[in-house]
């Protein structure tokens, strides 16, 4: 069934004409998300995910064998995705075989390949370029050389629990104190990418306490950066497009109140307040960051100890190992590196998958229902404090298959996190402490 829609689908083919049709939306690192602003049926209510390639990227091959050879083994027998002939159908049968088992298939959307022209993506390029984030266009463009994009219903939770793994080093302990949110949070400050921290910690959001939820979503109200956008009818009225770094002024604040009034009554108390019981009352009965959470646990050893496993899966030496001294490395690691192959390749395919889940999207839509509205296998949510009904979907987005390759740049990724924390840290619990953190102090959604 999945295959005579793709090809029904795959026929299809979006020229340079259509471009105009399609609005920017937002865009994560790997993707351009675009809305559909025309009138035909078949695009009504669906949005567009156009890949990107780094802008430093010397050359862009699609070509015939699209996953490196050890990624083929580590893959191998998981539906079709070796035989992908490009990162769009290959992140669409990762979805399809890997995450939605996990996570639910009423909580899935895998989308559906639709045939682009070149002419196609170059004016989208064109006409997107104002709207971006100004670190987003020199970092990435669109790549050119696609033949399709992914297509999608039009439906961001981080890390929700906190590394537990021996591997991790002795001098980054805090980790298992710290939320990778809170310390990236840090760096992002050091490097200008936001202007201010953010006081959302996803421990709250993962809790299952309604109260620690209430307090994640107000904090990221509060500050929205790139990780709570709000839209209306498909038009952003709340957060940033990709990446916002500021914080939300009183005129911003006031705005998004009037616009949640307009769907939300709310006579004897305030229109957030009555949007946060909404938005929480779904994450608690639908129960979807509890599926998510457990994808998350897929990473056992942390990045510091999967690490050890992905050089052995790709058959190289190991360059942590070779920075550490010898007594750490013969105590510690030795055991990763004496494990048979499949056992590491299953290491890497969880950390992996485990990634995926940390950094995907969740989108929860809501629409009023009226007297007399006929039954549909939406969800109904009840707001007591308005005495509304509202039909109710949620749904995961932002599910690529994350490349073998990208191991290295996780590693390399929390390193430059942990050192960045370590030293912010310092001079607060003071050298003796070693820049760890004190028992019982907690953190903050990578």
């Amino acid at each position: 069934m999945i295959e005579t829609i793709e090809k029904s689908k795959m026929a299809m083919k979006l020229e340079k004409k259509d471009a105009e049709d399609w609005k920017y939306k937002g865009e994560g690192a790997a993707n351009l998300v675009l809305a559909y602003i025309g009138s035909s049926p078949s695009f009504m209510g669906k949005v567009i995910r156009v890949q990107k390639i780094p802008r430093n990227m010397a050359k862009y091959e699609l070509g015939r064998s699209f996953l490196p050879k050890h990624e083929l083994l580590l893959w191998e027998g998981v539906g079709d995705i070796i035989r992908s002939p490009n990162k769009e159908i290959a992140d669409q049968r990762f979805v399809q075989c890997v995450m939605t088992p996990l996570l639910g298939a009423e909580f899935v959307d895998p989308g559906i390949c639709v045939l682009v022209s070149k002419e196609f993506l170059e004016s989208v390029e064109r006409n997107v370029l104002c709207q971006r984030p100004l670190w987003r266009v020199n970092a990435a463009k669109v790549n050119i050389c696609s033949d399709s994009v992914l297509l999608m219903s039009d439906h961001s939770p981080k890390c929700g629990f906190l590394p537990y793994s021996s591997f991790v080093a002795d001098k980054n302990a805090f980790k298992k104190n710290v939320t990778r949110f809170k310390m990236h949070q840090a760096l992002k400050v050091k490097d200008s990418q936001i202007a201010q921290l953010s006081e959302f910690d996803p421990l709250d959001l993962f809790s299952g306490s309604r109260r620690r939820i209430d307090k994640a979503i107000k904090a990221l109200i509060a500050t929205p950066q790139n990780n709570l956008r709000v839209f209306r009818n498909g038009a952003l009225i709340y957060g940033g497009l990709g990446g916002g770094s500021y914080g939300t002024s009183f005129a911003k604040a006031e705005a998004f109140e009037d616009y949640i009034r307009s769907f939300i009554r709310s006579e004897n108390s305030s229109s957030i307040t009555s949007f946060v019981n909404l938005v929480r009352e779904a994450i608690v009965k639908l129960g979807v960051l509890d599926r998510l959470l457990e994808v998350q646990k897929f990473d056992k050893l942390d990045i510091e100890g999967a690490i050890h496993a992905y050089y052995d899966v790709v058959s190289q030496s190991c360059k942590v190992c070779g920075n550490t001294d010898e007594d750490r490395k013969s105590s510690k690691y030795s055991s990763l590196h004496s494990l048979p192959l499949e056992e590491s390749r299953k290491i890497v395919k969880d950390y992996l998958t485990a990634a995926t889940a940390k950094d995907c999207s969740l989108m929860i839509s809501f629409r009023p229902m009226q007297e007399g509205d006929p039954e549909s296998h939406y969800r109904t949510m009840y707001l007591n404090s308005t005495n509304q009904r509202f039909k109710c979907k949620a749904c995961f987005i932002d599910l690529d298959l994350k490349p073998l390759k990208k191991m290295e740049f996780y590693y390399e990724l929390d390193q430059k996190i942990v050192n960045c924390y370590r030293q912010m840290v310092n001079p607060v619990l003071g050298a003796a402490n070693g820049g760890t953190i004190k028992e019982g102090e907690t953190g903050y959604w990578q």
